[in-house]
């Protein structure tokens, strides 16, 4: 049943109250309708006897308190879908932005979704292949996984991004696609993605969803959801397998802080809401394989560390809900090394169950561990050399800085036009380790 509601009681940012109606609930759909047919979406995030609290997710700017309708749906928001959604633009509630006509859907689903049963999920297998050395040879994306990126500000983490969704594929069967979820974003940057998908042919097989930063904060709220709820129906209604990459997450944690102030609730770390994991959660754990349906869902959730500081409230809750992270590093960052990843500090906790000689091959997880060994070792090394000078160093130690050196550049270090399959990346990883001598060799 649809109600109408004229009038509101106050305005606070993109927040509105009304004296409450009779007959609706909580997470309800509304529509506010402007004096001059303009239509924006919401729904309802508080209510109690007398007020109603609801947040529109275009913002409130040019709506007055009187002569405005609020309209009930009797409905919780809900998003339209269609196949035809591959090689799209939508602005970030889901509203077609490339000149390329209405989307044409029959199919409605609820943006909130519901948590894939414990007892349905399949156990991740297989691996997504990004052509990036550093995260197909010793961090493996598996697919349904859940693998976040931590960047610094500054740091060339939309030129990761576009390389890991221009790249990405997989071997074997099933139709591969991505949805690519921004949030926060400049301008600039959006055309950066866009304009590099067109020329890369790459658009047909992505769905963009794009909330820049000069659009409503709390629209950044509904981006992941609706770019979730396109790849929950990709995957489990069409059986594709879906690679889902959000950025920036940090841009969505803090336009929830700032809703969390406006409703005066009470902080905690930083200022963030209390409910920050579970809101977080809600969002990594719609990643997954179910028993018995073909598709997929991986998430690449990117978010920015706030003074590269790991322990933040958003990196430190995202690494506890997910399954490792690829973290990295402005030390090679300005060494000029792209992308600048810290293997070290970088991890996939489902790796082996996604390589071998069923998916990659034989001596993958052997050669992965002798990598992380060595390189540890390097900077035990690099360590000493401070002290002592590399000139009293060992023939062995000596062996260690070629090794780091070379490793970091030809093998950390790609460009960003190469596409190294995973034989390449592991016969790559091979031939650096014979720097070595064979005594140190001690995991192959």
């Amino acid at each position: 049943m649809k109600i109408e509601y004229i009038g509101l009681e106050e305005i606070n940012g993109p927040l509105v109250f009304i004296k409450t109606p009779k007959d609706i609930a909580f997470e309800e759909q509304v529509t506010i309708v402007l004096k001059n047919g303009e239509q924006r979406i919401g729904n309802i995030i508080r209510m109690d006897e007398n007020v109603t609290t609801i947040q529109v997710y275009q913002g409130t700017s040019g709506i007055e308190n009187k002569e405005i309708k609020t309209c009930f749906k009797g409905k919780p928001l809900m998003m339209k879908l269609s196949p035809n959604m591959l090689g799209r633009v939508f602005n970030g509630t889901g509203e077609p932005i490339d000149n390329l006509g209405k989307l044409d859907a029959s199919i409605e689903r609820d943006i909130n979704s519901n948590p894939i049963n414990p007892m349905a999920r399949e156990y991740p297998r297989n691996y997504i292949q990004t052509g990036i050395s550093t995260i197909d040879g010793l961090m493996t994306l598996i697919r349904g996984q859940k693998l976040p990126i931590f960047s610094g500000s500054g740091i060339n983490h939309n030129e990761l991004t576009e390389r890991i969704i221009r790249q990405s594929n997989i071997t074997g069967e099933g139709k591969f696609g991505i949805v690519f979820g921004l949030m926060g974003a400049e301008y600039e940057t959006a055309q950066f993605f866009r304009k590099s998908f067109e020329e890369s042919g790459v658009l047909s097989k992505v769905v963009m969803f794009q909330n820049l930063s000069n659009d409503s904060s709390i629209e950044r709220l509904l981006t992941p959801k609706i770019a979730l709820t396109c790849a929950e129906y990709l995957a489990f209604d069409l059986g594709m397998q879906i690679l889902v990459v959000l950025t920036d997450m940090t841009s969505y944690a803090e336009s929830l802080r700032e809703i969390s102030t406006l409703k005066e609730e009470i902080p905690s770390r930083k200022g963030f809401p209390g409910y920050l994991y579970t809101d977080l959660a809600s969002i990594y754990e719609r990643a997954g394989k179910i028993k018995g349906n073909p598709g997929s869902i991986t998430q690449i959730p990117i978010l920015t560390m706030p003074n590269d500081d790991i322990s933040h409230p958003i990196p430190d809750i995202t690494g506890y809900i997910t399954e490792g992270q690829i973290v990295l590093s402005r030390e090679l960052y300005q060494k000029g090394i792209s992308p600048p990843i810290n293997i070290l500090d970088s991890l996939s906790r489902l790796m082996k169950d996604g390589i071998g000689e069923k998916y990659t091959r034989a001596d993958h997880a052997k050669i992965s561990d002798q990598i992380f060994s060595s390189y540890s070792k390097v900077q035990e090394v690099r360590a000493l050399a401070k002290v002592l000078g590399e000139n009293d160093l060992s023939d062995t130690d000596k062996k260690y800085l070629e090794f780091g050196n070379e490793f970091e550049s030809k093998f950390i270090n790609q460009d960003n036009y190469e596409n190294r399959t995973i034989e390449q990346t592991l016969d790559l990883a091979i031939d650096l380790l014979k720097i070595l001598p064979e005594s140190e060799i001690t995991k192959l």
